[in-house]
């Protein structure tokens, strides 16, 4: 496996040709197509300054193995080059590199939050990047702004041998997924689990355990994944998001969410603890 650090600015001069550069129309991701069709290449800095394009917003994300990783915004009306095209970053699972995949996701984060922080939100002065950090400050009330990471939780409730999945009003396929939400100011996430499982299907849980975590950078979240059992409740939806809840059992799943979600994991896991069961 590669070695990624995350850093703020390099730590010594290297060849910018080299360097990874990703470069972002909006959220979606300038790339190349493979020699062999099978995937999507990431350009390097020589590449980009070859193709003549405004870059903006320089953020330099950190260093992965021996070459510097920046990321780069472009205008918004921009067409691809010929041979190249524009993805989002979701789009590309599978079809990069995995190391570059999870950069892609960090760079796109970064990326959106230079963007949208230019000019302090109290004062409307135009912002100063900070030299030490991972920030921007205003020169003139001296407002900090760091990338904004949106933590939601989502969990997977077992009851005697079933899990209860959802369907959202607002999914794209008519697949099932774990229930989730975001963490409300002042909330723990422990109550947050609490709360949005008894809003979305009136079921109450208990024996919460932590499972894992996902960077899910759509546009900033931090998925925090769970698994609980029942502990009570009937299932009566919350009209305004859920279109469906039920519980399965691991021999009549329905559609499930992508390998690439936490969700994914969390529900494969259910279904390999109760195989042959």
């Amino acid at each position: 496996m590669r070695s990624f650090r995350s850093l703020i600015r390099p730590l010594m001069p290297r060849d910018r040709a080299d360097t990874i550069a990703f470069a972002f129309r909006n959220s979606e991701a300038l790339v190349f197509r493979t020699d062999d069709d099978a995937g999507f290449g990431v350009p390097t800095r020589a590449q980009l300054d070859h193709l003549g394009l405004e870059l903006r917003l320089e953020t330099y994300i950190g260093e992965l193995d021996d070459a510097d990783v920046t990321a780069w915004d472009l205008d918004p009306e921009v067409e691809a080059p010929e041979g190249w095209t524009f993805e989002g970053v979701r789009a590309l699972y599978g079809l990069i590199e995995e190391e570059l995949y999870g950069l892609a996701g960090r760079s796109v984060q970064l990326i959106n939050w230079r963007r949208n922080h230019q000019f302090c939100g109290c004062c409307g002065t135009p912002t100063e990047v900070v030299e030490a950090e991972r920030a921007t400050r205003c020169p003139k009330c001296g407002l900090v702004n760091y990338p904004r990471i949106s933590p939601a939780v989502i969990v997977l409730v077992e009851k005697e041998g079933q899990c209860l999945l959802a369907q959202g009003h607002n999914f794209q396929t008519a697949f099932y997924s774990c229930l989730a939400g975001f963490v409300e100011p002042g909330e723990s996430l422990e109550d947050a689990v609490h709360r949005e499982v008894r809003e979305e299907t009136n079921i109450e849980i208990e024996e919460l355990a932590y499972f894992g975590s996902q960077p899910w950078p759509f546009p900033n979240s931090l998925m925090i994944g769970f698994t609980a059992s029942y502990a009570g409740g009937v299932i009566e939806l919350e009209d305004a998001e859920i279109a469906d809840a039920r519980w399965f059992s691991p021999d009549d799943m329905p559609l499930l969410p992508g390998k690439i979600s936490i969700a994914r994991r969390l529900i494969d896991d259910f279904l390999e603890r109760h195989s042959g069961s």
